[in-house]
C-alpha cells in the first residue's frame, strides 16, 4: 500500500505538457510534444512576448500590438497543418523530421531585437536577426542535449530533403502565411487576409520541391497580391517609415554620445550595446545572454529618460517618438532635388543653433522598395494535372502577377514640421 501511495504522489507532480492555447486567428493551437512545450517555456522564447511583431506600426494602426510570440505560435500551428496535409498525400515525413520542423519554425524569429528590425540598423553591426536566431538555437541545443540538431540542419538548408527547409523559408512558407493573415487581423487591413488554410491544403511535393496543385492557383494569386498591398499599405506606410527611421536615429545618437563619454540612463542590457561595437564575430555566449535581456521595454524606458537629456538631438528625437509628434514625409517616384534638402538643413541649423551634422538627424532622404514575388528565387511552382510544373507567373492568366515580380522603388524625404 505504501508503494502505491508513493506512485500516486509522483504522478500528481507530473506536469501536463500537451497544452492547448487560444489564438484569435486560428482558434485552438495545440502544443504537439514535450520538446515544443519546453522550448516555449524557455526564457529566450518567452522574451518574444516583449518584442513587437510590427515594430512601431501601432502608431498608425492602434490594434497592431501583437508580438513575435503570437506569430511564432501561429507559424507552428500552420506547420502542423502542413505536415498532416503532406502525409495525407503520401509524402513521407518521419516523427523526428516532424518534431524538427515544429522546433525550427517555432524558433525562426527568436533572434529579433527590440521593435523587430530597428536594432539591426543601429546598435549592432552587420548582423541580421536570422544569424542571431541561429545562435540562440545552437545555445538552446546545448542546453537540451542535442534535441535541436536536426531542426538546425533544416533551418540552415543543410538537410538532404529540401522541401522541409522550404516550409520554413521560401516565398510560400509558414512564416509568410501566418504574418500576412495575423498582421491583417491586428491592423484591420482586410486586403492582407489570405486563405492560409486553403494554400496549405493545396501543397504537395514533387522531386523534393514544394509545389501547389493547379486548383490552388487563384489562392496563390490572392496571396501575392495581398503581400504587395500589405507592404505598401502597412509595412511601408509613410508614418511607420518615419517612426522607424527616427528610432534608428535615436539609437545611433545615443551610441554616438556614449562613445564620446556621455553617461546616459539605460538598462544594463541596453547600456552594454551602447558602449560596445558588436558585430557577428563578437557574439559570444555572454553577449548573446545580454542580448536576450534586451526588448521593447528597454528602448521605451530609455527614450522616456532621454526626453530630458541636455543633448538637443537625442532629447528632440525621443520626444517626437514618445509623443508621436513625428517628422513630415514626402514620397515620390523620382529622386528629390538635393538642393531642397540642403535649404531645409540650413533653415533648421539657423532656427535651433545646431551643427549641420546634427540637423541631418532630422532632415534625410531614403528609398523603399517593394517586390511581391522574386521569379528567380525559390519559385512558387504550380503542378498541373498533366504533371507539368510551371512557375506561377507563367501559369496564371493574371497579367498583374508579372508586374508584381518587378521591384518598385520609391524615394522619400523626411523633414521637420514648422508650426506657424
Amino acid at each position: 500500500m505504501y508503494i502505491c501511495l508513493s506512485k500516486i504522489k509522483v504522478n500528481l507532480k507530473t506536469r501536463n505538457k500537451l497544452k492547448i492555447l487560444n489564438d484569435p486567428i486560428y482558434g485552438f493551437i495545440t502544443i504537439p510534444n514535450e520538446l515544443i512545450f519546453d522550448l516555449i517555456e524557455h526564457k529566450y522564447f518567452q522574451r518574444l512576448r516583449r518584442i513587437s511583431q510590427m515594430g512601431l506600426s501601432y502608431l498608425v494602426y492602434p490594434g497592431a500590438h501583437h508580438t513575435r510570440f503570437h506569430h511564432a505560435l501561429g507559424c507552428m500551428h500552420l506547420m502542423q497543418k502542413a505536415v498532416r496535409v503532406l502525409r495525407f498525400k503520401g509524402v513521407t515525413i518521419s516523427d523526428n523530421e516532424e518534431k524538427a520542423l515544429y522546433a525550427a519554425i517555432l524558433l525562426h524569429d527568436i533572434g529579433h531585437g527590440p521593435f523587430s528590425h530597428a536594432m539591426e540598423h543601429s546598435i549592432v553591426n552587420e548582423i541580421n536577426h536570422e544569424s542571431i536566431s541561429l545562435m540562440f538555437m545552437e545555445e538552446i541545443n546545448q542546453e537540451f542535449n542535442g534535441s535541436l540538431t536536426l531542426a538546425i540542419q533544416i533551418f540552415k538548408g543543410e538537410y538532404h530533403r529540401n522541401f522541409l527547409h522550404q516550409l520554413i523559408s521560401s516565398q510560400l512558407d509558414m512564416d509568410r502565411l501566418d504574418y500576412l493573415k495575423r498582421d491583417s487581423f491586428y491592423t484591420g487591413v482586410a486586403e492582407g487576409n489570405i486563405n492560409s488554410e486553403r494554400l496549405i491544403t493545396m501543397l504537395t511535393v514533387v522531386n523534393d520541391e514544394l509545389v501547389i496543385e493547379e486548383k490552388g492557383i487563384y489562392s496563390v494569386e490572392k496571396f501575392l497580391l495581398a503581400r504587395r498591398l500589405m507592404y505598401w499599405q502597412v509595412y511601408l506606410h509613410k508614418t511607420s517609415l518615419v517612426a522607424e527611421s527616427l528610432l534608428i536615429r535615436v539609437l545611433k545618437r545615443a551610441k554616438e554620445l556614449v562613445d564620446n563619454g556621455k553617461d546616459l540612463p539605460a538598462s544594463a542590457a541596453l547600456s552594454f550595446f551602447l558602449k560596445h561595437k558588436i558585430s557577428e564575430g563578437d557574439f559570444t555566449t555572454e553577449v548573446l545572454e545580454t542580448f536576450s535581456r534586451l526588448d521593447d521595454y528597454d528602448i521605451v524606458s530609455a527614450m522616456k529618460e532621454w526626453m530630458n537629456c541636455d543633448d538637443f538631438v537625442l532629447s528632440k528625437l525621443s520626444t517626437m517618438l514618445i509623443n508621436r509628434d513625428l517628422l513630415k514625409i514626402k514620397i515620390k517616384k523620382k529622386p528629390f532635388d538635393s538642393s531642397k534638402k540642403e535649404k531645409q538643413i540650413e533653415k533648421f541649423t539657423s532656427k535651433y543653433k545646431i551643427s549641420e551634422d546634427e540637423a541631418r538627424y532630422f532632415i534625410f532622404e531614403g528609398t523603399i522598395s517593394n517586390q511581391a514575388y522574386h521569379q528567380n528565387k525559390q519559385n512558387i511552382n504550380i503542378l498541373f494535372k498533366s504533371k507539368k510544373i510551371v512557375d506561377i507567373v507563367k501559369a496564371t492568366d493574371e497579367y498583374n502577377l508579372e508586374a508584381l515580380s518587378k521591384p518598385v522603388t520609391k524615394y522619400f524625404m523626411c523633414s521637420p514640421k514648422y508650426k506657424h
